[in-house]
């Protein structure tokens, strides 16, 4: 009696796994740009809450002082930033490095023009406000 070989082998062909790998290339260049754009975004977002943080010192810095005006040291402030925050210990700059710049007790604190120009595709001026 004559065996029937088993012809028959078990696995993916080239062209199938070239498919799989043109799939997950192309979901890889969708996700990978709307992930920096998010991470950018956020970046943007942390700046501008820490300018309003800054504000706030301010503001508690001036009535506590009673000054009507001045420019108050980011020493002076971090008495009013809570310890232990990335702020508090940043040695007065944002989270691209950039400094804050000196603080006015008679008006708002701004962003810095570095900062406004790493993150001006992601912020328009309008998310500035009234920090620009």
């Amino acid at each position: 009696m004559l065996q029937k070989l088993n012809t028959k082998h078990a696995g993916f062909t080239l062209v199938e796994i070239m498919i799989v790998v043109a799939i997950i290339a192309l979901l890889a260049s969708i996700a990978v740009p709307n992930f920096l754009r998010s991470r950018k975004r956020s970046q943007a977002t942390q700046i501008l809450e820490d300018l309003r943080v800054i504000d706030s010192a301010v503001d508690l810095y001036a009535i506590e002082n009673n000054k009507a005006s001045g420019n108050p040291a980011f020493a002076d402030l971090q008495a009013y930033i809570k310890t232990g925050t990335r702020l508090y210990s940043s040695g007065n700059r944002d989270i691209l490095g950039n400094s804050f710049g000196t603080f006015t007790v008679d008006s708002a604190p701004k962003v810095s023009g570095s900062t406004f120009a790493a993150l001006s595709d992601v912020a328009p001026a309008s998310f500035w406000s009234p920090y620009r």
